[in-house]
């Protein structure tokens, strides 16, 4: 699987109607979607699709075909995300109306091209799934943890400092956590 970190735009144009994809991490979603209808109040229709990772590893998806005949707008974008394994993202796209028709058929070339687009300007990164790890450790260790956590690259969420020691929440991927469990075995053998 793969997913992105950035944001990234493209522009499509077939007969006169003018696609503009937006690609976002889900987290970004709701907001992007919100900034779009702001700045295009005139545009026929702003479609969408996204595909996420939920809390049990399982992948959700869903669109929106925003008034375009079913199936011919969210779809294919659901069939580009799908074909690039792309989770935790989302495409949206305005479509601006030319005044021609595409036909059914022309709906689901347009929209899998913009979406196609907007993907080819992505820096796709591999997904590693990451869990919430939390430990603690004694004052005299802090800088030796945080040696650790920048040497595997590893951002903490959270730390608390406790009357005797020091309270860690970050996220890891299962090797990182391998790495933080050593450190840990050793010096609590000190």
């Amino acid at each position: 699987m793969r997913t992105i970190a950035n944001s990234y735009f493209a522009q499509y144009e077939v007969k006169k109607s003018v696609f503009i994809a937006h690609l976002s991490p889900m987290s970004e979603f709701e907001s992007v979607r919100e900034k779009l209808k702001a700045q295009h109040p005139k545009a026929a229709h702003i479609v969408w699709a996204y595909r996420y990772l939920n809390e049990f590893d399982q992948i959700v998806e869903n669109g929106s075909d925003d008034g375009e005949p079913k199936g011919t707008s969210a779809q294919p974008i659901l069939n580009v995300l799908r074909g690039l394994e792309l989770v935790n993202a989302a495409v949206l796209i305005v479509r601006y109306f030319g005044g021609v028709k595409l036909g059914t058929g022309g709906l689901v070339r347009a929209y899998g091209t913009a979406a196609k687009s907007v993907l080819g300007e992505a820096e796709l990164l591999v997904y590693l799934a990451k869990e919430l790890f939390c430990f603690s450790c004694k004052y005299t260790f802090v800088q030796r943890a945080e040696y650790v956590l920048n040497k595997l690259g590893v951002a903490f969420e959270d730390r608390s400092f406790e009357a005797e020691e020091v309270a860690w929440r970050v996220l890891v991927t299962q090797e990182q956590k391998e790495e933080l469990l050593r450190f840990l075995e050793e010096i609590t053998l000190r």
